[in-house]
């Protein structure tokens, strides 16, 4: 993805060098400002290969996109400036027999170089903004591909795995009459296994989910690891919402949640995981932090493919309005997730 966005990016920077620029200096006749004054023709050559490339790196679009208007207009009017500082430029007044023609000439002639100066200003900036919001289009288009894509695989896959829900759900039922009596804890966690379970099948489709239950999803996925890690794993689990009913893509935790259990969690050896959740007017937190108890050449190993996937499904979901910061400082892996979910009107 990234060595062909490169090559986009070539395409449309060469394109604009060796065909947009020239053609714009022979139709501006800006080499007869050569004669004129050399230092003014180089100096406004490069000003605006310096606007294209600068509105490139500044990416314009993606303020429009986020609504940074105020970051806009002021960017703008930077660039308006020069452009008029420019224009101010001295240049050799010409000389003809009689001064007042000379004088009039020179107004002239300064007018029309400054009236093209303008004119292949707003053409370069209109360029390179049409070529910033095609590239952003097919940037957001691309990455929302590869998250069908992946998604198709994950439900092709759980078409192929799956057994007929209601009979996995009716042995279940029947294996659980099985296990009443014999211990609270077989009990306990046959049922938040089959809640698991019902809860996967049943989000498998669904586009959003109250955040309530992904909270009970997380809060049953915690109580099943912890019976198998003999107390030595202590897990603090804070979540505080203002709303409950606040819609949330559903399993958007899953892979973070999973990995501090995967990596840094021991049944022979004492250990803390934390993680938290926080809702607060339309602003979600979500943060885990745990000592990496697995060996770290192979943690480094297999961690970048379930974080770029995230990182993928992230960008198409809530464009613009997420923050992912993963850190790792010594032995221990942080991860701290935010995301903006008032929809921008």
């Amino acid at each position: 993805m990234k060595s062909l966005e490169y090559k986009t990016n070539l395409i449309f920077d060469l394109f604009f060098s060796i065909v947009i620029m020239p053609l714009l200096i022979v139709l501006g006749s800006v080499y007869y400002w050569w004669k004129i004054s050399p230092v003014f023709t180089c100096l406004t050559v490069g000003y605006l290969y310096g606007c294209y490339f600068l509105t490139k790196k500044l990416n314009l679009p993606q303020l429009i996109l986020s609504k940074s208007y105020y970051k806009l207009a002021g960017i703008l009017v930077v660039f308006i400036v020069l452009t008029y500082i420019l224009t101010l430029y001295p240049l050799p007044k010409m000389d003809f027999v009689i001064p007042s023609m000379s004088e009039y000439q020179t107004r002239v002639r300064n007018y029309n170089m400054a009236i093209t100066v303008w004119f292949m200003f707003s053409v370069i900036l209109c360029y390179s903004l049409s070529v910033a919001f095609i590239k952003e289009l097919y940037h957001r288009k691309l990455l929302q591909s590869i998250v069908e894509i992946q998604r198709d695989k994950a439900e092709l896959a759980l078409y192929k795995a799956q057994i007929n829900p209601h009979f996995l759900f009716n042995t279940l039922n029947s294996l659980y009459s099985l296990v009443v009596g014999t211990s609270p804890k077989a009990e306990d966690a046959f049922i938040k296994f089959t809640e698991l379970l019902r809860y996967t099948y049943v989000t498998a489709e669904n586009d959003e989910v109250p955040i309530r239950e992904e909270i009970n999803y997380i809060n049953n996925y915690i109580d099943l690891q912890l019976l198998r890690l003999n107390g030595r794993t202590n897990v603090i689990w804070n979540c505080s919402i203002d709303d409950e009913n606040t819609v949330i893509p559903p399993m958007i935790f899953l892979t973070f949640v999973e990995n501090t259990f995967k990596y840094g969690a021991s049944a022979n050896r004492n250990c803390d995981i934390i993680i938290s959740l926080r809702l607060e007017n339309g602003i979600l937190v979500f943060e885990t932090e745990n000592r990496i108890m697995k060996h770290s050449d192979e943690f480094r190993k297999d961690m970048p493919t379930g974080i770029n996937n995230c990182r993928s499904r992230l960008s198409v979901l809530f464009p613009d309005r997420y923050t992912l910061d993963i850190k790792e400082e010594g032995e221990v892996f942080k991860v701290r997730l935010q995301i903006n979910l008032c929809r921008n009107e």
